[in-house]
């Protein structure tokens, strides 16, 4: 493969098991994390900064016309298709626990463009999505879709958004 290509493909599933990861918002510099990939500390060795912010980093499976491809999106991709932060995405979730659950029903079959690189580290398994590009001309971020879903809930009395139909 080349070092860049452009593909149209289908978006499959995301997993949001281990959707982001602590860099310190001054030096954007990783933060360490244990065995568990809980953060050991919210302070940056080389700045002293004390504000970790979150960043995306997610794993997702899409379809091209010749394959199935398992892709990482870090943060400015990601960015286009949750429509906010991977903080903001964090606390929305933690509010609304089901949310993260539904982010495959969301997503399920959209058409996207995106321009896959080969990974920087040579260690990495997944090509990484350059940018990405909705093709429909009806697409809602995630966050948008689900905030809809989470207040009409809300009007019902019913607080589960898991018998929500997309």
């Amino acid at each position: 493969m080349e070092a860049t290509e452009t593909v149209l493909c289908t978006l499959l599933a995301v997993d949001l098991t281990d959707y982001c990861y602590r860099v310190c918002s001054r030096c954007q510099r990783v933060l360490p994390s244990d065995n568990n990939g809980v953060t050991s500390s919210s302070l940056c060795k080389i700045c002293d900064s004390k504000e970790p912010k979150l960043l995306y980093r997610i794993l997702m499976s899409i379809a091209t016309d010749t394959s199935v491809k398992t892709v990482i999106c870090f943060d400015r991709a990601a960015t286009v298709l949750f429509g906010c932060s991977a903080d903001e995405f964090f606390h929305f979730t933690k509010l609304n626990p089901l949310a993260a659950s539904m982010v495959n029903q969301v997503f399920d079959g959209e058409m996207l463009r995106m321009t896959l690189t080969r990974p920087h580290n040579r260690n990495a398994q997944h090509m990484r999505v350059a940018s990405v590009v909705p093709l429909r001309s009806g697409f809602q971020p995630a966050i948008v879709t689900l905030r809809q879903i989470c207040i009409k809930n809300a009007s019902l009395g019913n607080c589960s958004t898991t018998n929500h139909n997309l």
